[in-house]
């Protein structure tokens, strides 16, 4: 009977979420969360027990990325004396929603969110709030709209400098082909989260500089090499006069090399795909350190109980490889 509670609620919360938002995507984090209005950062009692219980939620292990960056959550927790619990969504917001309603329950002293997707996380956000836990979120940006919608705010986003990774892309399409070559770009892409629209929009400012390089289509990939192989099959085929892709998620770039499947016309750009070496097509890509992501926000949670002020957004770099280069296990888009 609880289990149906709470599924019921997970799912009330979600349904909400959704029809209260605009569907705008926005590149903001927040205001830091406050119990009593008055700004400052909640303070579960939990966080002053022998070994803090935090509480972080993952959207699936199927992804590289994820893996470490639970690796990075669980070993830098345990270094630092905290309890860590991982839950993993399999990609479903409403899984993610109730995983993190049920760790709520055990009143842990923060919540590392890495969200599905950006819109719905916000009730996450929302119940982490009424619950008095502070949220830290990582790699997926939760949408500033969405956040206004419920009345949540985040205490920090920690991430991949997005924008900045996609005219970095860019930058070396140029280099590599020339400032004024004849580019039929197709996008591999997913519009729903805010990280992956940040990268495009980079990209697209970084190519905009060749006055002939023209985008000529957009797919969703869905973050899976499955899909992403699908819509890059079909994006090629009906559209066969494009000579470079972008793809803006590293399962997205293993799933274009599928597609693309020895083809010399077409060359490849993106965020890495896990351990994948730079031959043929695929020329170029920049990676994340998602595990050191992970390790980076358990010691922002570390140094705000030690009495650190959490900044609100941390930028990080992205790694550059070039052909012939082979991104090692950690190092993935």
């Amino acid at each position: 009977m609880q289990r149906r509670i709470a599924l019921m609620s997970a799912g009330a919360a979600l349904a909400l979420l959704l029809s209260g938002c605009s569907g705008a995507l926005d590149t903001g984090t927040g205001t830091a969360p406050s119990a009593a209005g008055d700004g400052s950062i909640p303070r579960p009692a939990a966080c002053d027990e022998a070994n803090p219980y935090v509480a972080v939620a993952l959207p699936n292990l199927t992804n590289p990325y994820y893996v470490a960056m639970k690796s990075g959550f669980e070993e830098q927790g345990k270094e630092n004396g905290f309890t860590v619990e991982v839950q993993v969504a399999n990609d479903d917001d409403a899984a993610q929603l109730s995983q993190v309603q049920t760790m709520l329950q055990k009143k842990p002293c923060a919540l590392a969110l890495n969200a599905v997707k950006s819109e719905p996380a916000a009730a996450i956000v929302k119940a982490a709030n009424d619950a008095g836990v502070p949220v830290f979120t990582v790699n997926v940006i939760v949408s500033e709209d969405a956040l206004t919608s419920q009345g949540a705010s985040i205490v920090q986003y920690l991430g991949a400098d997005n924008a900045a990774g996609g005219t970095q892309m860019a930058e070396q399409v140029l280099k590599d082909l020339g400032a004024d070559a004849q580019l039929k770009i197709g996008f591999v892409t997913e519009p729903d989260e805010v990280p992956t629209v940040q990268r495009d929009e980079g990209f697209e400012k970084g190519i905009a500089t060749d006055a002939n390089a023209e985008i000529v289509a957009k797919v969703d990939g869905n973050v899976k090499p499955d899909d992403s192989l699908a819509v890059t099959t079909e994006m090629l085929s009906g559209n066969p006069d494009i000579n470079l892709i972008f793809a803006s998620t590293g399962p997205g770039t293993f799933g274009a090399l599928q597609a693309l499947n020895g083809k010399s016309n077409v060359k490849l750009y993106g965020f890495c795909a896990a351990e994948e070496p730079l031959t043929g097509p695929y020329a170029g890509c920049v990676a994340q350190e998602p595990e050191s992501y992970g390790r980076q926000v358990v010691d922002q949670i570390k140094g705000w109980l030690d009495g650190a002020t959490p900044e609100k957004e941390i930028l990080l770099p992205l790694k550059m490889f070039v052909a012939g280069e082979t991104p090692a296990a950690g190092e993935v888009g």
